[in-house]
């Protein structure tokens, strides 16, 4: 749809620029000079003092407002027929749609996957994340993959050919789309995709395996990648996993949405007098296998001595043996 919308904004600004060239050198961006040429009717003449605040409006800036004002006033274009302007305008009017379109879209695609996947939104972005989640098939899917596949994911067709030609292994597919991978150097473009396939897999499996997702665990793993980019561009030592996953389960154990390993456990009496002593769990009993391997470990050293002794016995008969003959 991106592409889409670029070609059409293009086509507009050939078309209007015949009408009035100046306004394309002000306005830069193909949103705002879409929905400009439909603010003005894809008319030159109206572009007046009085349509000052419409303009405006649109593109956010006094001074860029002025200047159209201005321009409009010594412009060089040619006049355009009213069947030509009706014809730009419904143009301008389906390029503003197809926006507008894309807008809302992008509104529920960021809403839906703050919903199912925060971490990895958080993380990689909802463009990104929802392409690995579709092209996975589902979250559940994405979640047992392993990190080598979720780097190459997308590629598949490069890595058979690769395979079958026997030349070098792609080193990104979807991935490549975040900007982690684009704000890399061209020699560490492998060793972050490496990294940030491996921390999506982490996110992917907390996203789907969690009761109660949040998105700290995907702000941390971001964090995680910047620190990975600045080591590899600067030398800076970054943090473990270890520590930087610490960090957030002390955070969510402060929230109390995690409780750890040992839950404490109230107990308070069916008379009606509070005893609020916190009984940990109890630890599991031992197996039988502990105990077997401890008795074996018991058993090998008097084994040992009783071939020592063995070997003692025999040696002292060959010397026997021998004085008697």
């Amino acid at each position: 749809m991106d592409k889409d919308i670029n070609t059409f904004c293009m086509r507009l600004k050939e078309w209007f620029a015949w009408h009035f060239p100046e306004m394309t050198k002000i306005v830069n961006d193909n949103t705002i000079y879409a929905k400009l040429v439909n603010v003005l009717g894809a008319n030159r003449d109206n572009v007046t003092d009085a349509f000052k605040d419409e303009i405006q409006s649109v593109t956010l800036d006094e001074d860029k407002a002025q200047q159209i004002i201005d321009a409009a006033k010594i412009s060089m274009g040619m006049d355009m027929n009213e069947t030509d302007q009706l014809q730009v305008k419904k143009w301008a009017e389906r390029v503003t749609e197809l926006i507008e379109f894309r807008e809302s879209l992008s509104a529920y695609l960021k809403d839906r996957m703050n919903a199912v996947a925060p971490n990895l939104q958080a993380l990689i972005g909802e463009i990104v994340g929802s392409k690995l989640i579709a092209h996975a098939g589902g979250l559940t899917n994405l979640s047992k993959y392993p990190a080598s596949t979720i780097q190459i994911l997308g590629a598949e067709k490069a890595l058979f050919r690769a395979l079958k030609t026997k030349g070098k292994t792609p080193k990104y597919g979807l991935i490549f789309n975040s900007t982690f991978i684009g704000r890399a150097g061209l020699k560490n473009k492998g060793k972050i995709s490496r990294y940030l396939a491996n921390k999506c897999a982490i996110a992917s499996r907390v996203d789907c395996f969690s009761e109660a997702p949040t998105a700290k665990f995907g702000d941390s793993l971001k964090m995680q990648v910047e620190e990975r980019l600045k080591f590899l561009a600067s030398g800076v030592k970054p943090r473990k996993n270890k520590d930087a996953m610490s960090e957030v389960l002390a955070e969510l154990k402060a929230d109390g949405l995690f409780y750890g390993d040992k839950v404490k456990v109230t107990k308070v009496a069916d008379s009606g007098d509070e005893d609020n002593g916190d009984a940990e769990v109890p630890e599991k009993k031992r197996d039988k296998k502990s105990k077997d391997k401890k008795d074996k470990k018991q058993k090998k050293p008097k084994e040992e001595e009783t071939l020592e002794e063995d070997s003692e016995v025999e040696q002292a008969k060959k010397s026997k043996k021998r004085v008697k003959a």
